[in-house]
């Protein structure tokens, strides 16, 4: 048996302030955003779930 990267998910890259123009778009950035990091969030929790002994709370090279 082979051990297979398992990396830890990258959380989406927020958008900055004027990367919204204000005016209703029907998929805003900001919209979008927030339903990559709701799946990033989910892909989170997963990967903690197969990792249990890694440090979840800020150790080093935590993004968190």
């Amino acid at each position: 048996m082979t051990n297979t990267p398992d990396p830890r998910p990258v959380p989406p890259e927020k958008p900055l302030p004027t990367d919204c123009c204000g005016s209703g778009c029907a998929v805003c950035v900001n919209d979008a955003y927030q339903e990559e990091l709701d799946d990033h969030e989910a892909r989170l929790a997963a990967w903690r779930a197969r990792n249990p002994a890694v440090d979840h709370d800020g150790g080093a090279g935590a993004e968190e």
